[in-house]
């Protein structure tokens, strides 16, 4: 077999043209293409990357910042809770004060009502003994007893002192009509005879004494001359002896607030 060279070196020529030819007009192109995609794809996957990582740095921050708002939820839930206890504790101490307070208030005012109740008894037991001794005595105030009390009320007469008898003196002298006396029972004439000699004697001499009767007047004699008196009756020592009683109650009134004050 003849091998004919020159159509070989022409199918040679043939070849590398085109193979320049693709290279050149084909596998360069895409090539190049090829290259730049890529890039593209590798800077895609950058941005990729880099989106993730801010996407994942973000989510971070998320955490973080849930992780903080939970923190800071339970610490203001703590609080409030905390809060709440002492404010419960504080309105329980505040009612137990106020249910004390008015606890004592009442126990102030039962006591207060025991011992008014028990003053206005005394007072009026104190009252009842006096209108019984009273009654007694005006149930025994015979004829007799008032010739007693005439002598004794011409004894007080004689036992004045000097001021007193001064002073009735002087009012003597100014006195134009007749001096008075008044008892509660009528007095007989011996009796009468008695006091005159006696007001005769330490006041003032030569005075008219006219004798009068005076029902609340009880086992006494009053002697008045002008604006002066003279008496001497169990009543006036009942009056006082009514008026001491209501005073003393009275002040053991006065003296218990001090006395709950001072326990207290």
């Amino acid at each position: 077999m003849q091998i004919d060279w020159l159509t070989v070196a022409a199918q040679i020529v043939n070849f590398l043209v085109l193979v320049w030819l693709l290279q050149r007009f084909l596998y360069r192109p895409i090539t190049n293409a090829m290259a730049r995609r890529e890039v593209r794809i590798e800077s895609r996957l950058a941005e990729a990357k880099d989106a993730r990582a801010e996407v994942e740095a973000e989510a971070e921050r998320l955490r973080e910042k849930r992780e903080e708002t939970e923190a800071s939820r339970e610490e203001m839930l703590s609080e409030a809770r905390q809060e709440a206890a002492d404010l419960r504790k504080e309105l329980e101490d505040d009612l137990r004060k106020a249910m004390e307070a008015r606890r004592k208030t009442w126990e102030d005012h039962l006591e207060d009502e025991r011992d008014d109740f028990a003053a206005r008894l005394r007072q009026r037991a104190g009252h009842q003994v006096v209108d019984i001794v009273g009654r007694v005595l005006k149930d025994y105030a015979g004829s007799d007893l008032a010739g007693q009390v005439a002598g004794t009320f011409a004894d007080r007469l004689a036992d004045l002192d000097d001021g007193a008898r001064d002073k009735l003196t002087t009012a003597a002298e100014r006195a134009d009509g007749p001096v008075r006396v008044e008892s509660s029972l009528t007095l007989k004439p011996g009796a009468r005879s008695k006091i005159t000699r006696a007001i005769h004697e330490f006041i003032a001499p030569d005075l008219e004494v006219e004798y009068q009767e005076d029902d609340d007047l009880l086992l006494g004699v009053r002697l008045t001359i002008g604006e002066q008196t003279v008496e001497w009756s169990a009543t006036r020592f009942l009056s006082r002896l009514e008026t001491t009683l209501d005073e003393v109650i009275e002040g053991s009134g006065r003296h218990r607030p001090d006395r709950a004050a001072s326990s207290g």
